[in-house]
């Protein structure tokens, strides 16, 4: 997410971009990107060559870039912490005090995901009158993507100081500028949605918007998981489903589960802010992902008995640990529910992950040859189908219909 801001912003203003992994730094300086995102990398190669300059200066030096900084926007990662019922806001804490050492007087606009209500009672602890929250709604590999095409801007802020107000609308219009900087030169409509509004609604819309997403990938799971209990075709009832237009034909492809870095999280932080009122749905939403990851490593389970008899030490290979096709990022992945579950039943596993440099991970084996999965693997378990496996199609197995995410 910083980095795709960055990105965003540095086409027409000066910004300072702050890791704390020197070897990040490093390959940003030479504008080669840390992550795996084609936006991003076209911007680096675009600014690298000349043609469309970026002032961007990564460093990792925080107090030089914070003292000199007029607006500083924060993206660290927030976990959910299990133990706290409660996302784990401390590096976003951390980047505040050590703004406000240096700085006492530029805004801080946060990016990272919060809890419901964590902004107006931090601002009210630390006696800060210059902090807005910023939701941001990307997709992994496609970040400044999304960045560039936003579906709406939010911005919460104190909504009884004129000044705050004041000053969200100019940042919404700093995002707008920056996707205007990249979406004017393909001819492309600059209006966006925005929205000013408080604190903890800017908040409350994050977090809601993403367990309904969660919400979508769970009931068109659980379809699947009807159809195949009873031999029906998923396909052609998922597309008589989305036929009708309130329901529409998107965020409707079957997969292990609902994953990636936000919406497990999201959804779990949400349903802590439940806590004292009346619900069941989201309990259901955050339950129906384990449901569904137990009712795929079973299926996977019965089509390796179905396929290998008598077969003393069948091996199922999983391709891939990330999320979606086009990213290096594996953090909170369905894939890796089916992997636990399927270790638990006794199976041997085979990973193949190029972009993992490690020989093994939860205790499996990791290869980087692809035809070593191939010739290994009794039955290959994929999230999403890819043209990789074309030659095997018949050993994999996947619940992925429409080939996307």
């Amino acid at each position: 997410m910083g980095l795709s801001l960055a990105t965003l912003l540095a086409r027409r203003h000066e910004v300072t971009l702050v890791d704390v992994v020197p070897e990040k730094v490093a390959l940003i300086a030479r504008w080669q990107s840390p992550i795996a995102d084609a936006e991003i990398e076209r911007a680096f190669a675009a600014a690298q060559s000349g043609e469309q300059p970026l002032s961007l200066t990564p460093t990792i030096d925080a107090l030089s870039a914070y003292r000199a900084a007029d607006l500083v926007i924060v993206a660290t990662p927030t976990d959910y912490d299990p133990a706290r019922n409660f996302f784990n806001t401390s590096s976003v804490e951390a980047v505040h005090t050590q703004v406000r050492t240096v700085n006492p007087n530029c805004w801080i606009v946060i990016k990272s995901t919060v809890p419901v209500g964590y902004t107006a009672d931090f601002a009210e602890r630390e006696f800060d009158e210059r902090l807005a929250f910023s939701p941001e709604f990307l997709r992994e590999g496609k970040a400044l993507y999304d960045n560039i095409h936003p579906s709406r801007i939010v911005v919460g802020v104190n909504e009884a100081s004129d000044e705050a107000k004041s000053f969200a609308e100019r940042f919404a219009a700093l995002l707008t500028e920056g996707a205007a900087a990249y979406r004017q030169s393909a001819g492309e409509n600059p209006d966006i949605p925005t929205l000013i509004c408080g604190f903890t609604e800017a908040e409350a819309i994050k977090l809601f918007a993403n367990t309904y997403l969660a919400l979508r990938v769970s009931f068109f799971n659980e379809l699947d998981t009807y159809a195949c209990a009873h031999g029906l075709d998923t396909e052609e009832i998922i597309k008589g489903v989305c036929l009708d237009p309130r329901i529409g034909g998107h965020y409707n492809n079957p997969s292990f589960g609902y994953g990636g870095y936000c919406l497990p999280k999201d959804t779990k932080q949400l349903l802590a802010n439940y806590a004292e009122i009346p619900q069941s749905l989201i309990t259901a939403i955050v339950e129906a992902n384990s449901t569904r990851k137990d009712f795929v490593a079973a299926d996977i389970v019965a089509e390796l008995a179905n396929r290998t008899g008598n077969e003393e030490r069948p091996l199922v290979g999983i391709y891939r640990l990330t999320m979606k096709a086009g990213s290096d990022n594996f953090r909170q992945s369905s894939v890796q529910g089916i992997i636990e579950r399927l270790a638990k039943a006794g199976i041997e596993l085979l990973i193949y992950e190029p972009t993992l440099d490690a020989p093994d991970f939860g205790g499996h084996p990791v290869t980087h040859s692809l035809d070593e999965l191939k010739e290994r693997s009794t039955l290959i378990v994929a999230n999403r189908r890819t043209t990789d496996l074309a030659d095997v199609e018949d050993r994999v197995y996947t619940r992925d219909l429409f080939s996307r995410d």
